[in-house]
């Protein structure tokens, strides 16, 4: 029987070196692999470049590993929630290839087909394609490193511009429920870029909240088939944060919410 279940967190990205490349899932704050980040930063790894829809925020996620310098450069389609990643980013000391989200997403899972490079509109007419757009800065607010031009084709008389695929050294993960043969199950927002990093990564490294025996988890549920994921981790009661968190008085009305009805009514 195969059993992918390491010990700990720290076990499991141990051997992740200096200068490797890594997928990491989640959105926002949903659905991040904590656990094995704080692993990962713990360890002291450093020179890492970083496939990920955002670079979590200041201080936590893929942040924390940002704010101690260990991220060198990152492939991303939104940083807007940390302020840390703008002051590298602009100071030239972190190399950023923006990326439509689309087109990020399409990266993950062509890397994991084995597809090395898609057609897609997103992008064609912009710097996306025609190159320009600023990867890193220099110490005095100059472009050092831009982006290349793309190759552009049309089909049926529409431009596509080519993009090629990512196949990270490895991916880190978060899942709802796992088993030992390393099949997994995402949650809600979770779904979101997860399944795609676990497929892309060449060794998938998975931390899940709740660890099942081998046949507990319905085939039709599972979203990520365990031949995709070489390690497992149990992380039960691992720190879920809101990236903005958004309340109201109780009885305030929500402007947004239209008229009310009578009481009764």
């Amino acid at each position: 029987m195969i059993n992918k279940v390491i010990d700990s967190a720290a076990e499991a990205v141990a051997d992740i070196p200096d200068g490797a490349s890594l997928a990491v899932g989640g959105f926002g704050l949903s659905g991040i692999p904590v656990a094995l980040i704080d692993a990962l930063h713990a360890q002291g790894t450093a020179e890492l470049e970083t496939i990920s829809n955002n670079c979590g925020v200041d201080g936590w996620g893929l942040g924390r590993l940002l704010s101690d310098h260990r991220i060198r450069r990152t492939i991303s389609s939104y940083v807007g929630e940390n302020k840390e990643f703008a002051r590298q980013y602009l100071a030239g000391e972190l190399e950023v290839e923006l990326t439509p989200q689309g087109t990020l997403a399409e990266k993950l899972r062509a890397g994991g087909a084995g597809i090395p490079a898609f057609y897609t509109t997103a992008g064609v007419g912009t710097q996306v394609s025609e190159g320009g757009l600023p990867q890193r800065y220099d110490a005095e607010g100059g472009i050092a490193v831009a982006s290349q031009a793309k190759e552009v084709r049309s089909f049926d008389g529409v431009d596509y511009v080519l993009e090629e695929s990512v196949r990270p050294d490895y991916a880190l993960v978060h899942a709802w429920k796992g088993d030992r043969h390393g099949n997994l199950v995402f949650h809600a927002t979770a779904m979101n870029f997860n399944p795609l990093c676990a497929q892309a990564g060449r060794i998938t490294i998975a931390e899940v909240e709740e660890l099942v025996e081998p046949g507990e988890l319905d085939p039709n549920e599972i979203h990520t088939p365990g031949i995709f994921v070489q390690r497992v981790v149990v992380a039960p009661d691992v720190e879920k944060r809101i990236e903005k968190r958004t309340v109201s008085l109780r009885g305030t009305p929500d402007p947004q919410a239209g008229p009310t009805a009578p009481e009764g009514a």
